[in-house]
């Protein structure tokens, strides 16, 4: 996270799842999706049969979507290159014998002027995003239809799991559900109406869908930057031991020790359109990718990375794969039960509150799944905003920006911007007890 403020009021001119087994898996996923063969060579675009036994949600050795339990649906989402060339993606969902489908298409492309990134200070109006994805939701028509069929069916029950492999940041988390009259559903944004989770393809670890875990239970192992030192008052009422520099919180966690239910690192972090320009920490992902994190193989513990654009992936064909590289993708192949990251900047003091708040509820709810906590957390966020129709506009009558209007707006996106990944059932059950460590020559 960097701490330049995300506050807007700027003119615009001012104002960014064995690697074989996995992609075969996922092939089998889109085997019916009729797609326009990629310019460049690519494994995905050969389709075949599932090979060798899943692992995740059900216990049959049959497809993903046809292991999905009661009241869980899969939303799949991949790449799909237009016949002009443009990128652009394709679309399947099950839930029980409700299904929809929708290949590439000229309302379904990268879509980058929605992304949750540009959230900042010199990229687009907070309105204008909002905007832009309620543009975006009204023409996935067949997508609506469907998630209104499945919420009619399963109510409250309903656990989505948005399974997104396409690198191009769409909020589904903010996508807009319209009402239907008949089966007396509200219109809403999907993240705060449903009860959802998010899904990568993992590489080189032989599974597809999250893996239930149960709760992640323990004490809280942490890494703080100095600017956001705050965080540590979230924990208090726990056992944690917070470090102040990376190098001793790396070695703490890659040495076993008491259980540890939670990892949570609060610090900066960088984004760009190569791997080697993402950081956490101060780390690149290609450093944090070499260290082993034994603690997550161990325990499973739950990941919350508090820092901006952690929950951004990058294509890797630079250094020669074809593969998305991420924070969460990392993360969850170390072992993770699950990973909360965060899909913009979170710099300003506002947007750190929030998180500290979210964070709050998910630990002081050790009964209540991540999922239902974040679910719960956004929805608040809607009925602070207000109805939904009335978004501000950028400019007041006299020509000037609407200050008041953008942070109001940029609120909303902040709550929408954290995601989760992972089983939608998993739980933090946290070690109550004296709550300040000391490790590795820094930390509380």
């Amino acid at each position: 996270m960097r701490t330049g403020d995300a506050v807007w009021g700027e003119p615009r001119g001012q104002a960014r799842w064995r690697e074989q087994a996995t992609s075969v898996m996922r092939r089998a996923l889109m085997a019916d999706l009729k797609t326009v063969p990629r310019r460049e060579p690519a494994p995905d675009a050969q389709l075949r049969p599932p090979q060798g036994p899943p692992a995740g949600i059900g216990g049959n050795e049959g497809r993903p979507y046809d292991r999905l339990e009661e009241g869980f649906a899969l939303l799949s989402v991949v790449r799909a290159e237009r016949a002009d060339g443009q990128d652009a993606y394709a679309l399947k969902g099950w839930c029980g014998d409700l299904t929809v489908e929708a290949s590439a298409g000229s309302t379904r492309l990268g879509a980058p002027d929605i992304s949750l990134r540009k959230a900042i200070r010199g990229g687009e109006f907070p309105s204008e995003i909002l905007r832009g994805i309620q543009l975006w939701s009204e023409n996935q028509v067949e997508l609506a239809a469907w998630i209104n069929e499945i919420r009619d069916r399963h109510g409250a029950a309903l656990r989505l799991i948005v399974w997104d492999d396409t690198g191009f940041e769409l909020p589904w988390e903010l996508f807009w559900v319209p009402a239907d009259e008949q089966r007396g559903l509200p219109a809403g944004l999907l993240g705060a109406l449903l009860v959802m989770a998010r899904w990568t393809t993992l590489r080189d670890t032989g599974q597809d869908l999250p893996r239930e875990t149960g709760d992640c239970h323990g004490r809280v192992l942490g890494y703080l930057h100095e600017d956001m030192a705050d965080d540590r008052h979230v924990f208090k009422p726990y056992a944690h031991h917070m470090h102040l520099r990376m190098t001793s919180f790396l070695e703490a966690l890659n040495t076993p020790a008491d259980r540890i239910g939670l990892v949570y690192m609060g610090c900066h972090g960088d984004y760009g359109d190569t791997v080697p320009r993402l950081s956490l920490g101060g780390r690149t992902w290609a450093e944090l990718n070499d260290q082993t994190m034994r603690i997550l193989h161990a325990d499973r513990s739950l990941v919350c990375l508090n820092a901006c654009h952690s929950g951004l992936f990058v294509r890797n064909s630079g250094q020669g794969e074809q593969a998305l590289r991420g924070f969460a993708e990392l993360f969850l192949r170390k072992g993770a039960g699950g990973c909360i990251v965060a899909a913009g900047q979170v710099g300003d003091q506002e947007a750190r509150a929030l998180v500290r708040s979210l964070v709050g509820e998910v630990t002081a709810h050790p009964n209540r799944p991540v999922t239902e906590t974040l679910r719960a957390f956004r929805a608040r966020a809607v009925a602070e905003f207000g109805p939904l129709a009335a978004i501000p506009t950028v400019r007041n009558d006299d020509g000037q920006v609407d200050k008041f209007g953008q942070k109001r707006v940029l609120r909303l996106l902040y709550a929408f911007m954290f995601h989760y990944y992972g089983h939608p059932l998993t739980t933090v059950r946290l070690t109550v007890g004296e709550g300040y460590g000391v490790r590795g020559g820094g930390g509380w």
